[in-house]
Parts: C-alpha cells; sequence; structure tokens
C-alpha cells in the first residue's frame, strides 16, 4: 500500500497529535484502532489523519478536525473513551495528546 498524506486542507484548523509508546501488535489492538477509524470519520468537521510507527513501539498519529468542536466531539466519544481507559490499562506504556490551531499548511508532491 502506498502511503497517503492528508493534503489540500484550508487552514485554520486543528490538529491532535497522539504520541505513544506500547508494544507490537498488543491484543485487540487492531481490531479497535480499526473500528475507531470508522467511528473518528463519521464525526462532523473530521478531515483526515496521518499514522507512523517505528519498529521500537514509538508511534505517532495526527488528525486532522475543522473546528474545536468537530475536536471536542471526538474527545467525548462514548467509544473513543472507552478505547483510552482499555489503552491506559493494558495497551501503552505511555502517551501524550497536543492540540493545534493550523495557520498556515503547505506541501509538495515529485510528478
Amino acid at each position: 500500500m502506498t502511503p497517503q498524506l492528508v493534503a489540500g486542507l484550508e487552514p485554520p484548523y486543528y490538529t491532535a497529535v497522539f504520541t505513544s509508546v506500547r508494544p507490537d501488535a498488543p491484543e485487540g489492538y487492531a481490531e479497535t484502532a480499526s473500528r475507531l477509524q470508522e467511528v473518528v470519520s463519521a464525526v462532523p468537521g473530521f478531515l483526515g489523519y496521518e499514522s507512523a510507527r517505528t519498529p521500537g513501539g514509538i508511534g505517532i498519529t495526527v488528525a486532522y478536525f475543522r473546528d474545536l468542536e468537530s475536536l471536542d466531539a471526538w474527545r467525548l466519544d462514548a467509544e473513543h473513551r472507552a478505547a483510552k481507559e482499555h489503552g491506559r490499562e493494558h495497551w501503552y506504556e505511555s502517551y501524550s495528546v497536543h492540540i493545534g490551531r493550523v495557520e498556515r499548511s503547505y506541501g509538495f508532491e515529485r510528478e
């Protein structure tokens, strides 16, 4: 699969940057992540996400939202909250979340 970047977003918009440390492939993680992709995609104002993980277990996911209301809808979603709790108890060694407002955005793509 060719990696895809989220491109062409008109600022301002918001990001939720989730960085984490967890073991490779903990039980139930892939299924939960797949379900949460479905859930977040249904949130009005969700614009997309990008995610990467190192072989050593450090991961980063950047999710893009049109406004703070849509980001808060995701933060308060019942399935998302349950997954966060389960993750703290079973999957993650540590994680951090950073919320930001994007004022400028640009990119490059080789033809």
